[in-house]
């Protein structure tokens, strides 16, 4: 799994621990054969950035969900 390995080794020690964190969680759906879309990870990466909050990430994945159900 090689998503966000370019953050594993920043100096910015939040952005390693954010990017360590989204490893794990899309390490655990690879358990299951379970493939995450590219919008997760383009989310992913924009909460890593700090560029938006965990409650920025969570209000757009239901938003996204929600559209994908309509």
């Amino acid at each position: 799994m090689n998503v966000f390995e370019e953050y594993l080794n920043s100096e910015d020690l939040e952005k390693r621990e954010r990017a360590k964190l989204w490893r794990t969680s899309i390490g655990l759906q690879d358990v299951d054969n379970l493939r995450v879309s590219n919008f997760l990870i383009e989310t992913a990466r924009k909460h890593i950035e700090g560029e938006i909050s965990m409650d920025e990430v969570g209000r757009s994945i239901d938003e996204y969900y929600k559209k994908d159900e309509s």
